[in-house]
């Protein structure tokens, strides 16, 4: 009997493991970010002709006049402001161009994507090279001065900066794509600011990426990896040039509706988790060989899925060890497991408290498990091969 209570002890353990690890990655992120406010680095300013801000643009003629004029509402004059318009098939070009902004066209249906959109760009900037290179998509806005900020932080250290990227509060929207809306704030804030604080490299999120010219003259943007941002940023880490994240400059969008909601995750987790099945290994072991630690976090973080996955995942982990103890396992790992997954809904409802209840209602909250319900698809579209397409999101 003893024997065997062992046995189910070392196995309960053994189960426990994986999500204790990344559990425990998300907790630091989380109760850190939560904790370490949102400290000022700054810079001296740049002159604005000094800045180029690059808007890689994909059919966007519905709304790209309005985020071209608010994003000049947001900058000083100045700042060269360059659209490339991508294998468009309707008047994104003719509506940039209208609106006030230099723009070039793209036309290669062998090579769709963002990264070959901002390689094609890059190169029309070679002719005139700016300080700093701003990416930003083309339906983002900008709070004012927070481009400006990040391209001078850029400058000033020599490495990218990444803006605070998150949707626009709209508490009318569908209750699932509230709680994504929210996800976005744990993902792209808090957990942001938590590696900040503790010296870990930020991760590139898409939009509102500042670089310095010769960072981003060499950077290998000609890519059809759905998320190249994610993919460039680690290879800067580990080039020694590790992102910087900002908390204070802010880059908003709006959200789509929930089937556009569902379309633009499955395409962002499962591109993060395909990254993540090739390079977190490496990365970590790269970081323990050479002691390189931004490099051991940045695997770590990598390991760490998706919030609605994570919760999941530990809820379940801790629902078999229940059903092993009733056969006799001792308590101890079902314990562990029951702890760290209270210790993650009680930070991820203290986010919601100081950072979410205006993308979120109370009401709300009590959705959340149909939300992993909700995303479903996109992880059994990852276990069929993942989302490889390019695809450009519905948006309200």
């Amino acid at each position: 009997m003893a024997t065997l209570s062992l046995l189910l002890s070392i196995i309960g353990w053994i189960i426990f493991a994986p999500v204790a690890l990344v559990g425990t990655v998300f907790a630091i992120e989380t109760a850190i970010g939560l904790a370490a406010g949102r400290r000022r680095d700054a810079a001296l300013p740049l002159d604005p002709q000094e800045i180029a801000l690059v808007i890689p643009a994909h059919d966007e003629a519905a709304g790209v006049g309005a985020i071209i004029a608010s994003l000049k509402a947001a900058l000083s004059p100045g700042v060269r402001m360059l659209v490339v318009a991508d294998n468009c098939s309707d008047d994104t070009a003719a509506i940039a161009r209208a609106a006030g902004a230099e723009v070039i066209e793209r036309h290669d249906i062998s090579q769709r994507g963002k990264g070959f959109a901002l390689a094609f760009g890059r190169d029309h900037l070679r002719g005139q090279p700016p300080r700093a290179a701003i990416v930003i998509d083309a339906d983002c806005t900008a709070e004012p001065g927070a481009l400006e900020r990040i391209a001078a932080l850029a400058v000033a250290t020599g490495r990218p900066v990444q803006s605070c990227y998150l949707f626009s509060p709209r508490r009318d929207a569908a209750p699932m794509v509230q709680i994504s809306n929210f996800a976005m704030v744990v993902k792209n804030l808090v957990r942001q600011n938590g590696g900040r604080a503790i010296g870990a490299p930020a991760l590139l999120t898409g939009s509102g990426m500042a670089f310095p010219w010769p960072m981003f003259d060499g950077a290998g943007l000609a890519t059809s990896d759905i998320v190249e941002d994610l993919a460039l940023g680690i290879d800067l880490t580990r080039q020694g040039h590790a992102p910087i994240f900002d908390p204070v400059a802010r880059v908003w969008t709006q959200p789509s509706t929930a089937g556009g909601t569902l379309t633009q995750r499955t395409r962002w987790e499962n591109g993060f988790m395909a990254t993540a099945r090739r390079r977190a290994l490496p990365l970590i072991g790269e970081g323990l060989r050479h002691g390189r630690p931004a490099l051991l976090w940045t695997g770590l973080h990598l390991l760490t899925p998706p919030l609605a996955l994570l919760m999941a995942l530990n809820f379940f982990i801790a629902l078999l060890l229940g059903l092993l103890v009733l056969v006799g396992m001792p308590p101890a790992s079902f314990a562990a497991a029951l702890a760290l997954f209270g210790v993650n809904v009680s930070l991820v409802l203290i986010a919601w408290a100081a950072h979410g209840r205006d993308q979120m209602g109370i009401g709300t909250i009590l959705r959340l498990p149909l939300y992993m319900l909700w995303k479903l698809p996109i992880y059994l579209r990852l276990i069929r091969g993942g989302e490889t397409r390019w695809i450009r999101t519905e948006r309200e």
